[in-house]
């Protein structure tokens, strides 16, 4: 089940989970892409491809919290595979 959906222009933003201040969601219009997840926190956003778990981009996180980050994605990876697949069916 998605955990909640935001609005975006053009699209929605399904979210997978929340821990602590960070927030793990994709976007409705990335069909088209393998599966993975955003992660936010305070503006910053990173993306992890989940097959296999590796970071795709980054937009403010220090290199430290990227690592943390990873190790959350790879915990969270199936949990993170099932929205995407449950939401893009």
């Amino acid at each position: 089940m998605i955990v909640g959906v935001g609005r975006i222009a053009g699209g929605l933003m399904p979210k997978v989970a929340d821990f602590g201040p960070y927030r793990l969601f994709f976007y409705s219009n990335e069909r088209g892409e393998p599966p993975h997840v955003h992660v936010e926190r305070d503006g910053n956003v990173a993306k992890y491809w989940l097959r296999p778990v590796g970071l795709a981009s980054n937009d403010g996180f220090a290199a430290r919290e990227l690592r943390e980050l990873q190790r959350v994605v790879v915990e969270h990876e199936r949990q993170c595979e099932e929205r995407w697949h449950e939401f893009f069916g």
